[in-house]
C-alpha cells in the first residue's frame, strides 16, 4: 500500500492511494471464513457452505469493505505521519475513475485535501485593547438582595388586602336587586388576587378590605370577560362563563401574603451556609463579590470579541481553499443549497480563521487542559444551576458529587472541557497585548450587545 502527495498550491493537494492484492488478500480471506462459519443458506448446515460459493456470492462485497477500511487507515496514517494540518476531511477527487472491485486487482484512489494556511498574527504590547471592568452599582446589589429575600420568604396571614395578596373566601352570586340567588353560583373556598383583576374599578372594591368583611363585585367586568379566568374563579364551565354577567358577594376568610425574608442569621445561613455571613454588611459584601465574579465572565466575552476583531483585521488577505471547503460543506450538509453555502461561507471562514489562530497560540504556549480545570468549570456551572432554584450555599461535597455526575455525561464533559479551554485562551490572550482597564456601568456595558 502506498500513499503519495501532489501539492497543487499552498492550500490544495491530492493524495493518491495505491492498494495491491497483498494488502487485502488475507483480510478478505478471513472475512469470507468468518462469514462461512455463521452463514445460514438453504441446502447447507451452518458452517458447511463451500468457500467458493461464499466468494462467488459475497466476495466483491467483502473486497470492497476491506479496501475501504485500508483506504481510511492509509489516509489517517499518512496525515498523522506527515503532520499535515488539514481542514475538514479528504474527499474523493471529482471525475477520478472508480475501479471495479475484482479479486486480484490493483486499485488507485484519489482524494482532495485542504491544507490550513499559515496565519501570521503579530500581537505585542503595542496593541492596546480595552478591558471593561463592570462596576457593581448599589442598585444591582439592591436588586440581588431583593431577589434573595423574595426567594427565601414565606407566606403569612395578614389582616388587610394589598394588591399582591391572595384572598380566600365564600363567593355567592347575587340577583339584580342585590339579594342572594338561591340556585346561583356559590363557591365555598374561592381564591382571588387583586393583582390579576384587569378592571381598575373592580380592583378598588377589594383593596383595603379586611378579614371577615364582604364586598360586591362583578367577576365578568373584573376579568374583562376572560372565560378561562371566570371559569376558574366561579368553578363553572367555559361555556357557562361566556354568559355569566351577575354581580357576586365575596366574604373574606383568609388573606395570604408572601413576605420577604427578614435580614437575620437564619436568612444569611439559608443563602450562604451556616455562619458564612454574620451581619448585613457582610451579606452586602458577599452579594457584591458574587456579582463581580459574574461580571468577569461578561468582561471576558467582550474582550474575546475585540481580540477576534483585532486578529481578523490582520488576516484579510489570507487565501483559503474555497472550492474544496464549499464541496466539503455540501458533502456534509446535504440539505444546504448552493445559495445557502455561498451566503454562510464568509462567516464560516472568519470563524475558521479565529479557531486556527487560537489553536496555534495554545500549541505554541503548550496550553494544557487538566482534569482540575474541567472540574472547576463544571463546579461553577453546578453552582449557577443550584442558584436558579434558590440553593446558594450548597456544601462542597454535594457540589463535587454533582460535578462528577455531570462529567460522566459525554456532552457535559465535552462542554466543560471546551469552556475550560476557552478560559485558558482568554488568559493567554491577555498576556499578548496591553490591557487598557476601563470601568463601565452594567447598563453601559449592555449597550455593546444591543441590536443596531
Amino acid at each position: 500500500m502506498n500513499v503519495s502527495q501532489n501539492n497543487l498550491d499552498a492550500v490544495n493537494a491530492k493524495l493518491l492511494v495505491k492498494i495491491e492484492p497483498a494488502d487485502y488478500n488475507e483480510k478478505v480471506e478471513k472475512a469470507v471464513k468468518d462469514f462461512r462459519k455463521k452463514a445460514n443458506m438453504p441446502g447447507f448446515r451452518p458452517g458447511t457452505v463451500p468457500v467458493g460459493l461464499v466468494k462467488k456470492m459475497y466476495g466483491k462485497s467483502f473486497l470492497a469493505e476491506e479496501v475501504n477500511k485500508l483506504i481510511s487507515d492509509a489516509l489517517y496514517d499518512y496525515i498523522k505521519e506527515k503532520n499535515l494540518n488539514i481542514l475538514g476531511e479528504p474527499i474523493p477527487t471529482e471525475n477520478f475513475p472508480v475501479p471495479e472491485f475484482e479479486d486480484g486487482a490493483n486499485f488507485e484512489f484519489s482524494f482532495d485535501i485542504a491544507i490550513a494556511p499559515e496565519l501570521a498574527v503579530s500581537l505585542s504590547s503595542k496593541n492596546k485593547v480595552k478591558y471593561y471592568n463592570i462596576t457593581v452599582a448599589q442598585d444591582l446589589i439592591d436588586k440581588q438582595t431583593a431577589a434573595y429575600r423574595g426567594r427565601f420568604g414565606k407566606y403569612v396571614q395578614t389582616e388587610k388586602v394589598e394588591e399582591k395578596d391572595v384572598v380566600k373566601g365564600e363567593l355567592q352570586e347575587l340577583n339584580a336587586d342585590g339579594s342572594e340567588e338561591v340556585d346561583g353560583v356559590k363557591v365555598e373556598n374561592a381564591l382571588l388576587s387583586p393583582g390579576y383583576i384587569k378592571n381598575a374599578d373592580e380592583q378598588k372594591k377589594v383593596l383595603g378590605m379586611t378579614k371577615d368583611s364582604s364586598f360586591v363585585f362583578n367577576p365578568s367586568k373584573a376579568f374583562n370577560g376572560n372565560e378561562a379566568e371566570l371559569a376558574s374563579l366561579l368553578q363553572i364551565s367555559k361555556d357557562a362563563a361566556k354568559t355569566f354577567t351577575s354581580d357576586c358577594k365575596f366574604t373574606i376568610k383568609e388573606i395570604t401574603r408572601y413576605a420577604e425574608a427578614e435580614m437575620n442569621q437564619e436568612f444569611f445561613d439559608a443563602c450562604f451556609g451556616k455562619d458564612v455571613v454574620k451581619s448585613e454588611a457582610e451579606f452586602t459584601e458577599k452579594i457584591k463579590a458574587g456579582l463581580a465574579e459574574q461580571f468577569v465572565e461578561d468582561s471576558d466575552i467582550k474582550f474575546i470579541i475585540d481580540m477576534r476583531d483585532l486578529v481578523l483585521g490582520q488576516l484579510k488577505d489570507v487565501q483559503f481553499p474555497d472550492t474544496f471547503l464549499k464541496r466539503w460543506l455540501k458533502a456534509n450538509n446535504e440539505k444546504m443549497t448552493a445559495e445557502q453555502i455561498e451566503e454562510e461561507y464568509p462567516k464560516m471562514i472568519e470563524d475558521l480563521k479565529w479557531q486556527l489562530v487560537k489553536d496555534k497560540m495554545a500549541k505554541d504556549a503548550d496550553v494544557k487542559i487538566e482534569k482540575a480545570d474541567i472540574e472547576e468549570v463544571a463546579k461553577k456551572a453546578a453552582k449557577a444551576q443550584f442558584a436558579q432554584y434558590g440553593m446558594i450555599g450548597v456544601p462542597d461535597d454535594i457540589l463535587d458529587g454533582y460535578v462528577q455526575d455531570m462529567l460522566k455525561n459525554k456532552d457535559g464533559a465535552k462542554n466543560a472541557a471546551e469552556r475550560a479551554a476557552e478560559h485558558k485562551i482568554v488568559e493567554l490572550l491577555k498576556t499578548k497585548v496591553s490591557l487598557a482597564n476601563t470601568d463601565i456601568t452594567f447598563d453601559e456595558f449592555n449597550k455593546f450587545f444591543e441590536k443596531k
